[in-house]
C-alpha cells in the first residue's frame, strides 16, 4: 500500500509541474486556474478595489493612496474549493502585504508579510462581532530586500503558508466554506509582485508526515514588533518615570 501511495505521489508531483525544491507539503498541486506572470500589470480579471495598481518595469506594481484612507486591494473574482496560490514580491518601501482570501461573508485567512515578520492567521469573520482572528504562527524575519516567494495552500479545514523557508499551518471550520476572492492588500508605499499561480488542489498523501516536523498551529507566535517610533517614545516614557 505504501509503494502505491508514493506511485500515486510520484505521478501527481510530474503531471502538476512542481520543481524539486518545492517538496510536497499539505497540497498536490493540480490543474491550472489562472496564471499571469503580471509582467503587463493587472488587467481584467483582476478588479482593484482601492489603491494604485499598474505595471512597472516589467512586474505589478502596488501601492496605497492616502486619500482612500484604506490600504491597497486588488482581488480575482474566482470562488475556490482546495487550491494552491503561488507569487513572488519584493517590498519597495511598504509596510504591510498580505495575500488574503476572501469567505463569501467577510474575510476569511491570509498571511500577513511585514519587512520584519510573517503571520499566518484564520481572520475575523464577522468585524463587529464575537468572532476574533486565530494567529497559527507569526515569525520574525528579514524581507526588506529582494525578491521573496509566497505559498498558500488550502485543503479541507485546513491552510498551510509559506514565505520563503517560513512555514505554517492551522485548521479551523471556517476553511470548509467556500473561499473566495484571492487578492493583494498593500499598506504604505509600494510592493512589486510577479509570477502568479492559482491551481486546483488535492491532499497530498503524505501529509501526516510533513505535518509533523512543522510547529503545531499557535507554537511559534512572536510578538507583534513595534514600529521605531512607538520603542523610542516607550524609551523615553520609561527614562521620565
Amino acid at each position: 500500500m505504501k509503494h502505491t501511495s508514493l506511485l500515486a505521489l510520484v505521478l501527481a508531483l510530474a503531471a502538476s509541474g512542481i520543481r524539486a525544491e518545492d517538496k510536497p507539503l499539505l497540497a498536490i498541486p493540480g490543474k491550472a486556474i489562472y496564471e499571469n506572470n503580471l509582467a503587463s500589470g493587472a488587467g481584467a480579471p483582476w478588479k482593484a478595489a482601492k489603491g494604485k495598481w499598474e505595471a512597472v518595469d516589467g512586474v505589478l506594481h502596488g501601492s496605497e493612496l492616502e486619500a482612500d484612507k484604506h490600504g491597497a486591494v486588488i482581488r480575482l473574482p474566482n470562488k475556490l474549493k482546495d487550491f494552491v496560490i503561488e507569487y513572488e514580491f519584493k517590498f519597495s518601501g511598504a509596510k504591510t502585504t498580505s495575500l488574503s482570501i476572501n469567505a463569501i461573508k467577510d474575510h476569511m485567512a491570509r498571511i500577513m508579510i511585514t519587512p520584519k515578520s510573517v503571520t499566518v492567521q484564520r481572520d475575523d469573520n464577522d468585524h463587529e462581532g464575537p468572532d476574533k482572528a486565530v494567529v497559527f504562527a507569526r515569525f520574525p524575519a528579514e524581507l526588506g530586500e529582494g525578491w521573496h516567494k509566497v505559498r498558500l495552500e488550502m485543503v479541507g479545514d485546513k491552510m498551510l503558508g509559506k514565505v520563503d523557508d517560513l512555514v505554517a499551518w492551522g485548521a479551523n471550520d471556517l476553511f470548509l466554506t467556500e473561499k473566495a476572492s484571492p487578492g493583494f492588500t498593500v499598506s504604505g508605499q509600494s510592493v512589486d509582485f510577479r509570477n502568479f499561480s492559482l491551481k486546483e488542489a488535492t491532499l497530498n498523501p503524505g501529509w501526516d508526515a510533513v505535518m509533523a516536523t512543522l510547529p503545531k498551529p499557535g507554537e511559534k507566535v512572536a510578538p507583534v514588533a513595534r514600529p521605531a517610533a512607538a520603542k523610542g517614545a516607550a524609551k523615553a516614557k520609561k527614562k521620565a518615570e
